[in-house]
């Protein structure tokens, strides 16, 4: 991988200026010295990481942020630099991305730049603008678009602040200054400069500044300078204090709030804020990787009568459901248990677009969904009427599992686990009380599904071999 113009500053990627099967090795080394000292047999297979399909231009979801890159800066629009939580670097230029978001970014920051539209100062809480979510279907190629602002319209414009107010600013950082450290101590530290700019309500109405956004993006398309198609343009307000994309409220200014992504033969539908896996080709490896260790043949036309039982199967932080509906078809019956709800919504509807009946999806947090004897309770709190699991899949956030909810998914007793673990460390982790309860690990096998960063997925085949 060629550096970028941002190599040195940008945050985002690791491994620039080495090859890709440089990165492969060091992030299959890495987990090897990670996870070999917690196991605890010697009959394992730890196989080769299975590489992405493609390294650049593999990610369909990206959030990017407003700011400047230097006080008083102009508007800058893309990722955080490098150990800062202050300054934003434009980021016009990245690969990781399909190259349409470059041109997306590139025109809304000019749009606003233009128009003297400032960002949400973080420490003043005031401003307009937050951040750009993309998201682009490798497979179908469409594209969504969310613009995030605060509600502060009255705040939206940059304009230089009068003299007096300046003067003042300078005033109370000179007294703040003196008041925090000693005349001694001030020499080893600068005196802060006030912002020399105030936020006032622009001339315009907020409603006519949105839709020339949303002009100018479908302009991008008429000129043929994007090669996605607009599934929707929207507009969020997030005034959380937190530096996260929260959704207060949506407004489509074009088309949908939702574009449709395929994997391995289904159909997902998915909106601005959904779990989705971020490589879509790399998903199609990992899931192959996953049914190839579940070891369920898909029965044929004449065999679905036979009387081999099919198992039941649950899939534990299951997402939008996507390993619970790929499971469905060797399946007598899949549980999904997400605690985010809209997930778990979204679920639903990608289960009834496919034409799959035989899953259920229950929101809630596993910890609680899973009551002692292993019965699931549902949001209503019925229980749900599954048949005790044969077989679990596990698919946890970041941190992993509760220790409290893996006792409860130990207490279970199936034969087979599959970890699926975003973090290997918390896979690391978790497989010591795993292992404890009486489960040896038989297969690892990493994913790359985040190349140029020093992310990787990995999958664990555990079987239970004794009580304790």
């Amino acid at each position: 991988m060629e550096l970028c113009a941002n190599a040195e500053r940008c945050g985002g990627c690791f491994y620039q200026g080495k090859t890709y099967d440089e990165e492969l090795k060091i992030k299959n080394q890495g987990l090897h010295e990670l996870l070999e000292p917690v196991i605890r047999t010697d009959d394992y297979i730890f196989e080769e990481i299975v590489p992405s399909p493609i390294c650049e231009g593999y990610r369909n979801k990206m959030e990017f942020s407003f700011g400047d890159s230097e006080k008083d800066g102009p508007l800058t629009l893309g990722l955080h630099q490098k150990h800062s939580f202050f300054n934003i670097i434009n980021t016009d230029i990245c690969s990781l991305p399909h190259s349409d978001a470059n041109e997306i970014i590139r025109a809304t920051r000019e749009y606003f730049a233009a128009l003297e539209i400032t960002y949400e100062h973080k420490k003043a809480h005031e401003g307009y603008l937050r951040h750009l979510l993309f998201r682009r279907a490798i497979k179908t190629g469409e594209i969504l678009v969310d613009l995030v602002t605060t509600s502060q319209w009255d705040s939206a414009m940059r304009v230089t602040a009068p003299q007096e107010i300046y003067e003042e600013r300078a005033k109370e950082l000179s007294e703040w200054f003196n008041r925090r450290y000693s005349p001694k101590a001030q020499k080893k530290h600068k005196m802060p400069t006030p912002d020399r700019y105030i936020r006032v309500a622009p001339p315009m109405k907020e409603e006519a500044v949105l839709n020339g956004w949303k002009d100018t993006l479908l302009k991008l398309k008429g000129e043929g300078k994007i090669q996605g198609t607009f599934a929707g343009i929207l507009h969020t307000v997030n005034d959380s204090l937190a530096d996260a994309v929260t959704d207060m409220g949506t407004t489509v200014l074009y088309g949908q709030s939702f574009f449709y992504e395929e994997i391995l033969g289904l159909r997902f539908r998915i909106t601005p804020f959904s779990f989705f896996q971020t490589n879509s080709l790399g998903a199609e490896k990992l899931y192959e990787k996953v049914r190839e260790y579940a070891g369920f043949r898909e029965l044929k036309k004449e065999q679905e009568d036979s009387p081999v039982r099919k198992p039941v199967i649950y899939d534990l932080y299951s997402g939008t459901g996507t390993i619970t509906q790929l499971m469905s078809s060797v399946a007598m019956k899949a549980v999904g248990v997400e605690i985010v709800e809209e997930a778990v919504v979204a679920a639903r509807e990608n289960a009834e677009l496919n034409g799959v009946t035989n899953c259920d999806f229950i929101a809630g947090d596993v910890l609680k969904v899973i009551e002692e004897g292993g019965r699931l309770i549902k949001e209503d709190g019925s229980y749900e009427d599954a048949p005790r699991p044969d077989f679990i899949i596990l698919d946890p956030p970041r941190d992993g599992i509760h220790p409290k909810a893996l006792t409860k998914i130990i207490d279970y007793g199936v034969d087979r686990l599959i970890y699926v673990a975003c973090k290997p460390k918390s896979l690391a982790r978790d497989l010591v009380p795993l292992q404890e309860a009486g489960y040896k690990v038989l297969k690892l096998c990493p994913v790359d599904m985040f190349p140029r960063t020093n992310n990787c997925e990995c999958i664990a085949l555990l079987e239970k071999v004794s009580d304790k």
